[in-house]
């Protein structure tokens, strides 16, 4: 397996920490932009980018704006910027493997990212995959609470709040490698926050328009981001959405008792699409 990281200048002119991972022999056969969750970043893939590198498969992940390995103030991301940065990490990683099929991997917030993405810029990508896609919470937060962010937010939109993740929602022990990670953090700025609930709304309103096939995955258990909202997704899209259901499986399928399991079948769709 081959290894390269370098730094992609945004149209904006921020930059971001990118890593990539290929077969060290043999043609790429796909190429896969992944994006991460809140409060982590794309090293936490490095076990499922190796299983695709295995596949044929070259995995390109940014570390988002505030996050991991990318400047910025810790969880904010101003608005729309991430569907942006989405689209040129995609561009540049097209440009590196020409002629190369594309797909679109988002987790979590990333999933959110990676949806809207698709849905706004229609990139030519041969499938999009997404994994416990914020498109709703799971829980209803207080309404005075997101009301007074809402107020705040306008005052000062980089003001932050724990996100209150905790790890046993995330995965149960045991299954993946555990070492002190520095570059994982627990913030999250208002506008973000309300940033990711209204493109989160708005995929799923807009959802009949993706065009591409989708993988979509989601544990029943998850006690983060909606199973009952990916449902909704699947429902909208019928035969163009392939939806696998975990029972009981928490937020990070990849992470958790179902590892290699998601990981086999995320490799065998896109080799599918191919």
């Amino acid at each position: 397996m081959l290894r390269h990281d370098w730094t992609i200048v945004c149209r904006d002119g921020a930059e971001l920490y990118v890593r990539e991972w290929q077969p060290s022999e043999g043609v790429v056969k796909g190429l896969v932009c992944l994006l991460h969750g809140m409060g982590e970043h794309g090293e936490r893939y490095s076990h499922l980018a190796k299983a695709l590198a295995e596949d044929g498969f070259a995995v390109i992940a940014p570390d988002q704006r505030g996050h991991g390995r990318t400047p910025g103030k810790r969880g904010h991301i101003p608005p729309y910027a991430a569907m942006d940065d989405a689209e040129t990490v995609l561009r540049e990683a097209m440009d590196r493997h020409p002629f190369v099929p594309a797909f679109l991997y988002g987790h979590s917030m990333g999933g959110n990212i990676a949806l809207n993405c698709a849905l706004r810029y229609k990139p030519p990508i041969r499938g999009l995959v997404l994994s416990s896609p914020w498109l709703r919470l799971a829980f209803r937060p207080p309404a005075v609470k997101v009301w007074l962010g809402r107020g705040i937010a306008r005052l000062s939109p980089e003001f932050s709040q724990p996100t209150g993740l905790r790890k046993e929602d995330l995965y149960r022990p045991g299954y993946i490698r555990e070492t002190e990670d520095p570059y994982v953090h627990t913030s999250i700025t208002v506008s973000s926050f309300l940033d990711l609930e209204e493109t989160g709304k708005w995929a799923l309103r807009h959802a009949a328009s993706l065009h591409c096939p989708l993988l979509l995955l989601h544990g029943t258990a998850d006690r983060i981001t909606s199973w009952a909202a990916s449902a909704e997704l699947s429902d909208t899209l019928g035969e163009r959405c392939r939806f696998l259901s975990w029972q009981d499986g928490l937020h990070e399928l990849h992470n958790d008792a179902e590892g290699k399991e998601v990981i086999y079948a995320v490799s065998n769709w896109m080799q599918g699409q191919l």
